[in-house]
């Protein structure tokens, strides 16, 4: 198969603040009195915009913080989710945004979403989680030590630019390779599956993506599982496909009986990326109506 263009998708701009707790790199999409706050996952930072499309509908303002260790903000902004869930809220308060629809988490944002929630009722109205990280122990032990050398401060940038060699010089072998952890089905199969757009923006997120010092943060914070889940009663909605292997289906399970008032929205997703999926449309609406439902 003739190797495909990878997509051109500039970063967005982002600002910075220095708040109680340290730096925060963020970047804020101007809209209505409704603000959604969205934590990225893993290896992402406030610059990178995934998934954003059916947050802002409405008018809806979209406030993306990048998470300690990655991008610009400062690992002393928070190294647990508890932590920079007050950064978050501090945030909040200095660039004006009284009202978060919904505090959305993505992966390994998830629990400082969930913490934000819940140490923050009054501000935090709903809560959105996708493919995120629940109350269990994540990741598995051997794909902890894995990200303990790969993204270790002094070789993730050489991983990360073995990662951008390899998808320049072959995308879909370089992608099948990257689907290898994430989808619980042969990773030939999904690309195989995925349509030439597709292929070409998963590419090109995949060639953008940085961990800084925030990847050891998340696996710190994370290993042990817990988390804040059972203290949260605003209305949420979890969203995750049964064939994740980045994070597997239980964790959304165990969210959805946590949390106080959950419901649990299933992904056809081949894996993790829910975003590349044919249901998006039908995943896409559901998330809107939760959230207009603010």
């Amino acid at each position: 198969m003739r190797p495909e263009p990878l997509a051109a998708a500039p970063e967005l701009p982002t600002s910075t603040l220095d708040l109680s707790s340290g730096t925060v790199e963020y970047r804020l999409r101007l809209g209505g009195p409704n603000a959604v706050v969205v934590f990225h996952g893993g290896h992402l930072r406030a610059g990178i915009a995934l998934g954003e499309e059916e947050l802002a509908r409405g008018g809806r303002a979209v406030l993306v913080p990048s998470r300690p260790g990655y991008g610009g903000t400062a690992p002393a902004a928070g190294r647990t989710p508890e932590a920079f869930a007050d950064t978050a809220a501090e945030l909040c308060r200095r660039l004006g945004v009284r009202r978060v629809a919904a505090a959305v988490g993505v992966s390994a944002g998830g629990p400082t979403a969930v913490a934000m929630a819940a140490r923050h009722p009054d501000l935090v109205r709903r809560l959105l989680l996708v493919s995120a990280v629940g109350p269990l122990p994540w990741p598995a032990p051997a794909a902890r030590r894995m990200g303990r050398l790969a993204f270790a401060p002094h070789v993730e940038a050489a991983t990360w630019a073995s990662v951008r060699g390899m998808l320049r010089a072959n995308p879909v072998a370089g992608l099948r390779s990257m689907m290898e952890g994430l989808s619980t089905e042969p990773a030939a199969d999904v690309v195989d599956r995925l349509p030439r757009a597709h292929r070409a923006a998963l590419a090109g997120l995949f060639c953008r993506m940085r961990s800084g010092h925030g990847f050891l943060i998340d696996l710190r914070a994370l290993e042990r599982g817990g988390g804040n889940a059972a203290l949260v009663a605003q209305p949420s909605l979890v969203v995750a496909s049964r064939k994740d292997a980045a994070v597997p289906f239980a964790h959304a399970e165990a969210l959805a009986a946590a949390l106080g008032d959950a419901r649990l929205l299933e992904s056809a997703a081949d894996g993790h990326l829910v975003w590349f999926s044919p249901d998006r449309p039908r995943i896409a609406a559901e998330i809107d109506a939760f959230l207009r439902a603010a």
